[in-house]
């Protein structure tokens, strides 16, 4: 039986090397192949001209460096781990997406060669997170952090329980505590127009929503029973609300899609600005061809 493999973006940069340990890590845990993949674009202004074959060769020497410091810095994470090198030519973004349908996870850097220093995301990582067919991780903030809590923002749209599924699996593998974040914003009556539903006590509101989450969470507790879990309840939106809990954690996470985004979206808001401002990697879910991540 074939194994969809992780697949990581190398570039040479340090928001590379850092996805690159990360995606190590990764593939440690859930026992699978490693591809480090290189894609390098040969359509710039010097291949139109008629040059010597030993210049027209230095772009192709680069990306093999590139991609061998990349294996390099996997092999440091785990000396056994299966890696293959994956050397390209082309345009990063359509390589990667393409890849993407028979992969079980790609892992980038919040930004790679090229482009705007202040840019939070780069193009690459924003395009391949939004249209890829597998889950995506944008390793970002403090990095391949390995300490701190997954945190996994959860709604009750259909995409919640594969996230919930990844979530305690990922808790579990680590060791560590998963928290799960869910925003509530109880309508306000007009004659309170004025004040902010955040500005608001709702206790029985959050009895009930509480109440809801547990039971949504009871069949995932029974699985993996020894996944400690928090539940956070916030009026905060969600995005801003796992922003906050990203500066202690070491993952977060959410559905590719959840309530309230326009139809036939491929990413939520709440993923976009988690990628451009979240203090930790970010693990956008979607389904595999092999099925929950």
């Amino acid at each position: 039986m074939r194994v969809n493999p992780i697949i990581v973006g190398a570039d040479g940069t340090d928001w590379s090397t850092a996805a690159v340990r990360w995606a190590a890590r990764e593939a440690h845990r859930l026992h699978l192949p490693l591809r480090v993949t290189h894609v390098f674009d040969w359509e710039w202004r010097e291949a139109r001209y008629d040059m010597s074959q030993d210049y027209l060769d230095l772009p192709r020497c680069q990306a093999e460096a590139i991609t061998a410091k990349a294996a390099y810095e996997a092999r440091m994470i785990d000396r056994g781990l299966q890696i293959d090198d994956d050397l390209v030519v082309g345009n990063p973004a359509p390589r990667l997406l393409a890849d993407s349908e028979n992969s079980r996870l790609i892992v980038l850097g919040s930004r790679g060669r090229g482009g705007f220093g202040s840019l939070l995301l780069g193009s690459v990582s924003q395009r391949v997170a939004t249209h890829a067919k597998c889950s995506v991780v944008v390793v970002r903030g403090r990095g391949d952090v390995t300490d701190g809590p997954v945190v996994a923002g959860v709604d009750d749209s259909p995409s919640a329980d594969l996230v919930l599924e990844t979530a305690f699996d990922a808790a579990d593998r680590r060791g560590s505590t998963l928290r799960i974040v869910r925003s509530y914003l109880p309508p306000l009556p007009l004659w309170m127009a004025s004040l902010q539903a955040v500005d608001v006590p709702t206790p029985v509101a959050e009895a009930e929503e509480r109440a809801r989450l547990e039971e949504q969470l009871a069949p995932w507790r029974d699985k993996f029973p020894d996944v400690s879990v928090e539940l956070v309840l916030t009026h905060e939106s969600v995005a801003s609300a796992l922003v906050n809990q990203s500066e202690q954690a070491q993952l977060v996470m959410v559905g590719s899609r959840g309530r309230g985004v326009i139809a036939g979206a491929l990413l939520g808001s709440t993923g976009l600005q988690l990628l451009h401002h979240a203090e930790c990697p970010v693990y956008i879910v979607r389904p595999s061809a092999e099925g929950p991540n």
